[in-house]
């Protein structure tokens, strides 16, 4: 997918296979001052980070981004966020997230830290609707050290689960109480992962993707994909819908694209199970309860991209984490990524409009201790996964307050229902009745 294949030879991208202008960086920094210190990046480059982004040609970009460097005030610590918007107003929701969500985490965290406490597993176990294996449970033995620190690391996540938990749920409310973003059709993906130390916490939300590229045992580099699309064909998400008396099926002109619709009604269609906003579906199974993991980072992990599907749909996992690697100048790493799916949405899908493509890339070391001339996995290796997750739940950002955001075409409507698509996240809207009668029913207080 997304190379150029022949019956005898498989031809690989490179970054060079690229125009020269393609390699020239037109993208100034934007950097703002976020809370405790932490400096906000929407675009370019540091020395760990790559950003970028790209509007597809189905009006509006509605895929944002953001990396906060020394997250929490805490140096070396990066928080970073990929969202896919979706629906009428999709992008005022995923800039909504973009700039609010990392603020809500880092004061949760912070006040966590204050009261040094941790929150009660048997409380957790109620917030996400039933027992469960908590995120500190996924450590085990593994991150045993020579001097015994598995309970303080313990300790850690199970504070920094709870953490993700209460704000993703706040804001949520929130941007169901701010009249400014309409989000009653209206959503977005989020994919947000913290590094700090060793230590890569991932909270996703929807189908958007996070990948860490790590060395094999041949030294060769090896994709370790962290999240689960999180889509209405999972069987236990599709369990959750139903109870809750949504509908989940496919179209027959899509049969292998599963959808959330409404119980009386064939809208929306969503192609996700978990979304901020799209409170049209929250009574009927969609939630906003991410799912969490843990990975310890090991000498031999490389790096890891964040991405929304405007990637994915095009490129594997293994062609992402090559064409990263094969960048000489990895500031421009999220770039040539976006670049090279451009290219394959042109060759795969030519009477298609091109998706947003938007694009996070964290390195873990120094530039150089990347070998791009060894950058395939051999047939047949093991692509482990991390620990995952699953918990069902129940379900005020102001949109103008996107700080720096700099999207071309921002005053274009969305035209994603227009014309032919590959696969769209949202095909129908709701007719105004369903709007009348979502504003007079409470909202479910169901554990799902």
């Amino acid at each position: 997918m997304g190379g150029c294949f022949s019956r005898n030879k498989k031809e690989y991208f490179v970054a060079e296979d690229l125009e020269p202008e393609e390699w020239k960086s037109d993208e100034e920094d934007v950097v703002e001052e976020g809370d405790y210190g932490a400096k906000i990046r929407l675009k370019g480059s540091s020395t760990y980070v790559s950003v970028f982004s790209k509007q597809g040609k189905k009006g509006v970009n509605q895929d944002a981004m953001t990396v906060w460097e020394d997250f929490t005030g805490e140096k070396g610590t990066h928080f970073c966020g990929v969202f896919d918007g979706h629906g009428p107003r999709g992008h005022e929701v995923a800039r909504s997230v973009r700039d609010t969500l990392p603020s809500k985490l880092s004061s949760a965290i912070k006040l966590s830290q204050a009261k040094g406490s941790n929150v009660d597993s048997s409380e957790k176990s109620e917030m996400a609707g039933g027992p469960r294996e908590s995120v500190s449970g996924q450590i085990g033995g593994s991150t045993k050290s020579p001097h015994g620190d598995i309970n303080s690391t313990s300790m850690l996540l199970s504070l920094w689960e709870a953490c993700f938990i209460s704000s993703f749920d706040e804001m949520d409310k929130e941007l169901d109480d701010n009249p400014a973003v309409d989000c009653f059709c209206s959503g977005t993906t989020a994919v947000n992962i913290v590094r700090s130390g060793d230590h890569l916490m991932i909270a996703n939300l929807g189908d958007s993707r996070a990948v860490l590229c790590t060395r094999g045992q041949k030294n060769q580099l090896v994709p370790v994909q962290l999240t689960v699309d999180l889509k209405p064909n999972i069987p236990s998400e599709a369990e959750r819908i139903r109870k809750c008396k949504g509908r989940v099926f496919a179209m027959d002109h899509e049969p292998e694209v599963q959808r959330i619709w409404m119980p009386e009604e064939d809208c929306p269609g969503l192609a996700m199970s978990r979304a901020f906003g799209d409170f049209c579906l929250k009574n009927c199974g969609l939630v906003s309860l991410p799912e969490l993991s843990y990975r310890k980072i090991m000498p031999n992990d490389e790096f890891v991209v964040l991405a929304t599907d405007g990637i994915w749909d095009v490129l594997t996992n293994d062609e992402v984490i090559m064409v990263v690697s094969s960048v000489r100048n990895r500031s421009l790493a999220a770039k040539v990524l976006v670049a090279r799916a451009v290219q394959a949405w042109k060759t795969k899908y030519p009477g298609c409009k091109v998706d947003d493509c938007a694009v996070v890339c964290l390195f873990f070391k120094e530039a150089e201790t990347v070998d791009p001339t060894d950058v395939t996995a051999p047939k047949g290796q093991p692509k482990t996964r991390t620990q995952r997750l699953p918990r069902p739940a129940k379900g005020k950002a102001d949109a103008s307050s996107a700080v720096g955001m700099s999207d071309r075409g921002s005053n274009l409507e969305w035209n994603a229902l227009e014309g032919v698509t590959r696969v769209n996240s949202l095909l129908k809207l709701p007719r105004l009745s369903s709007l009348l009668h979502r504003k007079k029913a409470p909202k479910s207080q169901d554990g799902f």
